[in-house]
């Protein structure tokens, strides 16, 4: 049985099959190839992009999917995430697509060995498919040429498992990655290069990522006024200049905090592509964990 707990969990020759799928499922849409499986969401967080994403995926191969609400599920009335799980896979689906606010959540539900298990982002520490498709887009970009590359990851990394995952994952697959925030955002364990300022590594790097403050995350605010965050960290026309640097963001994004408006409409943003990639990504996992394993 294969879980996708964290990318730690693929193989070498299973990440490349994994963006090989990908692009094979984006040039040419494939055949059903899940039409006899069923698949539930169980998102404990809100979710626009990651939710969908996995839902059109699955029903693009065929699969069948059903959403359980944990606001309106038995765990609302004190059952057990444990228990919540086991009744679910009592009734047969092929995997259970989890989202939790703490890190370990889907590690237990897959150590449980009852059905796959694929983790849509889980505390601050593990956001698996949003790496893997961000890696996607950044090797479709590069054609593939990616040893090497720079890339600076901007903002709220301290609390961010979009940061977290996609770290382990670029170092992984040979990305030289540093790190651009203000003391607050920065992961204090961290032994990548750290910067305060955008402009102390902008002419050197080939990929920024952006990232969204995790309010939600944040004890007690940290800056008063967000529109002075951005002065400093938004990424503007005026920043990137005509660099040829590739924009991500794995959304959602704060205009004109996180990305101004302008570069939200330039040619080197990515944001809508790493969406559209998103769904051929996931299609892959699904497709590995539930077809080839």
């Amino acid at each position: 049985m294969q879980h996708l707990v964290d990318t730690n969990d693929l193989s070498d020759i299973q990440l490349q099959q994994l963006l090989n799928d990908a692009a094979h499922f984006k040039a040419q849409r494939p055949p059903q190839l899940l039409k006899d499986k069923l698949l539930i969401t169980l998102f404990f967080e809100p979710s626009t992009r990651t939710r969908s994403s996995f839902e059109v995926a699955a029903k693009r191969l065929g699969a069948s999917v059903v959403h359980l609400d944990p606001s309106r599920s038995s765990t609302k009335k004190g059952e057990s995430l444990e228990d919540t799980f086991a009744n679910l896979c009592a009734m047969g689906p092929d995997g259970v697509i989890i989202r939790h606010e703490n890190n370990s959540a889907p590690g237990l539900l897959a150590n449980m060995q009852m059905t796959s298990v694929i983790n849509a982002g889980a505390g601050n520490y593990a956001h698996p498919t949003q790496a893997l498709l961000d890696l996607f887009t950044i090797h479709e970009h590069f054609k593939g040429d990616i040893q090497g590359k720079r890339i600076a990851i901007v903002g709220d990394i301290a609390n961010s498992r979009v940061a977290s995952s996609g770290i382990r994952l670029f170092k992984r697959i040979g990305l030289d990655v540093v790190l651009v925030a203000p003391q607050p955002f920065m992961p204090q364990e961290s032994t990548l290069p750290q910067y305060e300022h955008l402009e102390d590594v902008i002419e050197n790097v080939d990929i920024v990522m952006s990232l969204r403050a995790q309010l939600e995350r944040h004890a007690k605010p940290i800056f008063d006024d967000y529109e002075e965050y951005a002065k400093h960290y938004c990424i503007t026309k005026e920043r990137l200049q005509e660099r040829n640097i590739l924009l991500l963001h794995p959304g959602p994004v704060m205009r004109n905090i996180d990305i101004s408006d302008q570069m939200l409409d330039d040619p080197r943003c990515k944001v809508l592509e790493q969406v559209k990639n998103g769904v051929f990504l996931r299609m892959a996992v699904l497709k590995l964990l539930l077809l080839d394993s």
